[in-house]
């Protein structure tokens, strides 16, 4: 194997013990002090301005799809009054997650990592360590406590839209009963469904972040260089949700036992 073909063969275990090892900086930096209020405050409200409407409006169809699909095959089964409960742990519990990161990922990541790289490459950042200042405490800590931030309140937006998306389309489409629909998820549900999906959340949230502040920071080449950090980061943090998505399901499964109606 020549030198060159091992680089490339070696590479991405390179850059994912890098960003690990950002990932334990950033860790650790989030406990230092001073706190960047004001940039949190404002990276905050830039990610929920970006990424609300879109989030309102992509949960609707999921909510919808999710109760559709399980009530057709439902009611396959003659188990109609179960319809509630089946598409609204799906949506608490993945679906809401899962489409809060993709966004937060999607729209607020890409332009962070577009900042960030967009400072690299006119090396500010290097201006910034030159003068004493870190900026992984000064920039990367107040965005991801932004990203964890916003993930958790659109969690909550997706969630009630998702649910109220799918009640509707069960109730007209299916012709399915209001009240048995409610009754399931209240029988079925646990305060637990809703932690869980708020952890995953949060979880999601600061991944999305650390990944699209790494590939911002170690941006090179140019502007061409940003635009593939954008979609780099992009790429490796939806590869990242999916795995630790079913991480974090499996060990709820194994530790939370499911509620019996």
């Amino acid at each position: 194997m020549s030198t060159l073909t091992a680089s490339r063969v070696f590479a991405p275990i390179g850059t994912a013990g890098s960003l690990f090892a950002f990932a334990l900086d950033v860790l650790r930096n989030l406990f230092r002090r001073p706190f960047q209020l004001r940039e949190f405050l404002q990276q905050a409200w830039f990610i929920a301005s970006v990424t609300i409407i879109p989030t309102a409006l992509v949960a609707i169809p999921f909510g919808a799809v999710i109760a559709l699909q399980v009530g057709g095959l439902i009611q396959q089964f003659g188990a109609q009054s179960f319809t509630g409960s089946a598409a609204v742990l799906a949506v608490v519990r993945n679906a809401g997650p899962i489409a809060t990161a993709l966004l937060v990922a999607g729209a607020g990541g890409s332009a962070i990592a577009a900042d960030l790289g967009a400072r690299k490459i006119r090396e500010e950042l290097d201006a910034m360590m030159v003068l004493g200042i870190d900026p992984i405490q000064r920039l990367v800590v107040p965005r991801v406590l932004a990203c964890m931030l916003v993930a958790v309140f659109l969690n909550g937006l997706v969630s009630v839209v998702g649910v109220s998306g799918g009640y509707f389309f069960n109730v007209v489409l299916q012709d399915g009963t209001p009240g048995a629909y409610l009754a399931s998820f209240t029988a079925l549900a646990q305060l637990a469904d809703v932690w869980q999906g708020l952890a995953k959340a949060l979880v999601f949230g600061m991944i999305a972040a650390i990944v699209a502040c790494y590939k911002g920071m170690n941006a090179k080449g140019g502007p061409k260089g940003v635009g593939d950090a954008v979609n780099e980061s992009v790429v490796i943090t939806f590869m990242l949700l999916f795995v630790v998505n079913f991480v974090m399901s499996a060990i709820y499964l194994q530790l939370v036992p499911p509620k019996t109606g």
